[in-house]
């Protein structure tokens, strides 16, 4: 069992090996499609993020959440499907300097080239425990709320948040391209 505390440096993540369960403590930010894109957007225009994310964790996650006397609360706190952003990820990596990436489900070839080049990893939430993972977190800010709920950015401050796996390492491993050579591997002796 590995703890991180955020920001998280290149050499913490350098250490990290596919398969390696990890938690993280300290500061995360929601980000599904339409954060990305209003960050690239910023990137673009040369427009600062409202929070500062070098070395930062980005989680594929759109929270439920609710108001209670004017202070927001979570409810759930899900991993959203990766392969949504693999368009967008390998510029949101590259540009910010992301350490860690979390979701569900890994993300493409591309993606994992720009987490090798850069020193990020992907760590894997299991999904359907996103009522569990909201008592690891507390909701410290929300911007882009403008988004709607599901796709703004949501700043979470997080105890041990976990397990999490890593899927993917800045070494250029792949849990889930492993998984698809056996799969493939498996299929065509079947077939045979």
């Amino acid at each position: 069992m590995i703890e991180l505390k955020t920001p998280i440096s290149k050499e913490e993540i350098e250490k990290l090996r596919m398969g390696d369960s990890v938690y993280i403590t300290g500061k995360i930010y929601t980000a599904r499609d339409e954060a990305h894109l209003r960050a690239l957007s910023y990137y673009e225009n040369k427009k600062e993020l409202p929070e500062n994310w070098n070395r930062a964790v980005i989680f594929h996650c759109g929270p439920l959440v609710s108001k209670k006397n004017d202070k927001w609360e979570l409810v759930a706190a899900g991993p959203t499907t990766s392969s949504r952003m693999n368009s967008l990820e390998p510029k949101i990596i590259k540009n910010f300097n992301i350490a860690v990436v979390i979701g569900k489900g890994g993300m493409n070839r591309e993606t994992l080239e720009a987490m090798k080049e850069n020193k990020t990893c992907y760590l894997s939430q299991t999904g359907g425990c996103a009522v569990l993972a909201a008592d690891r977190i507390t909701i410290e800010n929300v911007h882009w709320f403008d988004l709607g709920m599901p796709e703004a950015m949501w700043v979470f401050q997080c105890d041990k948040f976990g397990p999490l796996i890593v899927g993917m390492d800045c070494h250029g491993d792949s849990i889930y391209e492993n998984v698809n050579k056996k799969v493939k591997e498996n299929l065509e002796k079947l077939l045979k």
